[in-house]
């Protein structure tokens, strides 16, 4: 269990996909103009996420190597494909929001990505914490960023209008994206700085360090990427 709490802690925090290692801008920046918005497409990622790795990682010695992008997509599109009817039927106001960004997930890097650098070569509860985790972390940013930009574009928060000062309207437009994500990179970057002026190790934030990293030219990384090889051939 101390993996799967790892697991979380990664994805949420020390490898946060939107804030640490900047993947999935697309979604990230285009349906971000609310809270709820934000929030609708990153519990919608996470189900496919954790849902997908899961399956992924349970069938990782039978999905012949050479075709194992493909093997990905069939079983991520099936998630996506779910959820886009569980959105269409039940919550048709989300799923309108949205729109083709739902079925884009089909090909989110941060799907692909953690189905490659760590179900892929994981077993099925680590693998379903993975993508648990790294998905929560990603719905976590969504909604941040769409907190902001409906407060400061609009002066409401999820969908409740407060009347507190006059809307500066460019936040609900695309450029507003930007200046947020800006923003909170600026935050984390403070962050980073006062952590080093007191002598703590900040080295991992914002530096996408994991075990999965697959190209990193650590010595370190490298004998655990070895070692998830080796597990992998005695499962």
């Amino acid at each position: 269990m101390n993996k799967c709490f790892e697991r979380l802690h990664n994805g949420i925090i020390k490898e946060n996909p939107t804030l640490v290692l900047m993947l999935g801008m697309c979604p990230t920046l285009a349906v971000t103009t609310s809270a709820i918005n934000g929030l609708g497409m990153g519990l919608t990622t996470t189900v496919v996420l954790a849902l997908s790795n899961m399956i992924i990682a349970a069938l990782r010695n039978i999905i012949p190597d050479k075709i194992r992008i493909p093997a990905f997509i069939v079983i991520i599109a099936s998630f996506v494909t779910m959820m886009q009817l569980l959105l269409q039927a039940y919550i048709p106001s989300l799923y309108k929001s949205l729109g083709i960004y739902i079925p884009l997930i089909v090909v989110n890097c941060i799907i692909l990505g953690r189905a490659e650098a760590y179900a892929y070569k994981n077993p099925v509860l680590p693998s379903f914490f993975d993508g648990l985790g790294m998905g929560l972390g990603f719905t976590i940013a969504l909604t941040l960023i769409g907190l902001l930009r409906e407060f400061l574009g609009g002066c409401a928060v999820f969908g409740h209008e407060l009347s507190l000062f006059t809307p500066i309207a460019i936040f609900r437009m695309a450029p507003g994206a930007f200046f947020v994500l800006a923003l909170l990179t600026a935050i984390q970057n403070q962050v980073k700085i006062a952590g080093e002026k007191k002598g703590k190790d900040v080295s991992k934030i914002q530096s996408g360090c994991g075990a999965d990293c697959l190209n990193c030219a650590s010595t370190d990384c490298a004998d655990k990427v070895a070692t998830v090889g080796i597990d992998k051939e005695e499962a």
